[in-house]
């Protein structure tokens, strides 16, 4: 029994280690989007998803301020479909509407909390990586 803990616990942790790769590798190749004029605002939202899993991340914009968006999962562009919803959950933008775009560029009037949504486009598993710049 104690051997099938160990082997147990060796899996797991191997799992965790081979996805927290997976996910330093995506958010490597979705850093990309974010360059000159925009700045990373130094956080990395990740998820590890399933096909039919939602990943959901809240961030706030501040008024005056011209943000990006970059989101991917997987080492080509196109495969995460996301949205943006204000506080009331009224969508703002997806990039379901746009080829599934891998960024979008906005400039926010006021300051204002938003709701990031996260969802593979087709894969059966995946980790999400979402990035958020703003113009210096």
């Amino acid at each position: 029994m104690k051997k099938f803990f160990l082997i147990l616990l060796f899996n797991c942790t191997f799992l965790i280690f081979n996805c927290s790769a997976q996910c330093d590798t995506i958010a490597s190749v979705c850093a990309k989007h974010i360059v000159s004029p925009y700045i990373s605002d130094g956080q990395q939202y990740r998820a590890l998803l399933l096909a039919d899993q939602t990943a959901e991340f809240h961030a706030t914009f501040f008024g005056g301020g011209t943000y990006r968006i970059a989101a991917c999962t997987g080492l080509k562009d196109g495969n995460l479909i996301f949205s943006v919803f204000d506080e009331d959950r009224n969508l703002i933008f997806s990039n379901k509407d746009f080829k599934n775009s891998p960024y979008w560029d906005f400039k926010v009037t006021s300051t204002m909390d938003v709701i990031l949504e996260a969802t593979l486009g087709g894969a059966q598993s995946g980790c999400a990586v979402v990035l958020i710049g703003f113009k210096q």
